[in-house]
């Protein structure tokens, strides 16, 4: 769960950080896309440690 939310976070600001940087299109795409899948890592991450710490 923590994953999907990182993801779909990241993915927000990945878009609003190129759009604030006017870019075109493919920026639009790339940067959108980078950064769901770095906070979706991070959020993996999360899991991981929260799991083995709590269960």
């Amino acid at each position: 769960m923590i994953t999907v939310v990182g993801a779909l976070l990241g993915a927000i600001l990945g878009y609003l950080a190129a759009k604030r940087q006017d870019g075109d299109s493919l920026d639009l795409l790339q940067y959108t896309i980078a950064y769901a899948i770095a906070f979706a890592l991070l959020g993996l991450l999360i899991t991981i440690i929260l799991h083995r710490t709590f269960l």
